[in-house]
């Protein structure tokens, strides 16, 4: 039976589209020109602790944000509002999420936790100024997230597929779309009447998995968020490059139609779609699903 979608928390000032796109960005035109776009939430990554251990033999980015790009990324923006990732609990924690505070930041995201309780450490650093998006990507957190669900001060949950697949001892992150744990967890979510978001997508026609098939799995899920990949910048450095290799309006209003067909969807053709993203794992990744 079709899940039930739920209506999407997005940001009020895109009314066009009920998916809060999210970019990845420090670069202050750039974060303009994509806010221009349609782009609801510009992206500040300041997570760098255990990550080049974790990811470093995969082709991903290595951010090189600070937390002095907050308030010069803020400054830039009418419209979408600011998420800054930062590193996972440390003794540096506090400090980090104060001066992102002060800088404008309107979300916070706190990765690789393992206990609910760094969600409530977390939770009582942040203290009300700012919305707080767990980042669940590791195993032991997915275990607990009845529990973490429950944690008052959480606005948002979003699933980050790359590490978590790495933690399951998975080898491509859509596995877990494939194989029910997505669904799994979105149920949990979806019972505790939290608004959530998961991996990344690419653009129509790119990629294993092309955006519109991701799209058809966020609407079937009924997810309010996602982050755009690496297909949408191309390794860009900055708004020129940026602009050379994509028209970022074009491509997102391309997968905005696909998700208003999507959304037209019947559950036999809503089973389909979801059965082809299946194929598509199990043909990449050469084995049957876990």
């Amino acid at each position: 039976m079709l899940l039930k979608i739920v209506m999407s928390d997005y940001n009020s000032n895109f009314p066009a589209c009920n998916m809060n796109f999210m970019l990845i960005t420090n670069e202050p035109e750039l974060a303009h020109y994509a806010e221009s776009c349609g782009v609801s939430r510009i992206f500040i990554d300041l997570e760098k602790i255990g990550k080049q251990e974790r990811q470093g033999h995969l082709d991903t980015l290595m951010s090189n944000h600070t937390v002095s790009d907050v308030a010069k990324i803020k400054k830039c923006l009418s419209k979408a509002e600011l998420l800054v990732r930062v590193n996972p609990l440390y003794e540096g924690t506090k400090k980090e999420v104060d001066d992102a505070i002060s800088g404008g930041a309107d979300w916070l995201m706190l990765p690789m936790f393992r206990r609910a309780e760094e969600v409530e450490q977390f939770v009582a650093l942040v203290d009300g100024r700012a919305k707080v998006i767990p980042l669940l990507e590791t195993y032991e957190a997915s275990q607990c997230l009845d529990v973490i669900v429950c944690i008052p001060g959480i606005s948002e949950i979003y699933i980050g597929l790359n590490d978590l697949h790495l933690d399951m001892g998975l080898t491509f992150m859509f596995e877990l779309l494939a194989n029910g744990t997505i669904d799994e967890l979105v149920k949990t979510i979806k019972d505790a009447g939290i608004f959530f978001g998961f991996g990344g997508i690419a653009r129509v026609g790119e990629g294993v998995i092309p955006g519109e098939l991701i799209m058809g799995e966020h609407h079937r899920l009924g997810s309010s968020s996602v982050i755009l990949s690496r297909t949408f910048h191309r390794k860009s450095m900055d708004v020129f490059e940026f602009k050379a290799n994509i028209d970022l309006k074009v491509e997102l209003e391309k997968l905005i139609m696909a998700g208003e067909k999507q959304k037209l969807r019947n559950d036999a053709q809503v089973l389909a779609d979801h059965c082809h993203l299946q194929n598509v794992v199990t043909e990449f990744t050469g084995r049957k699903l876990k």
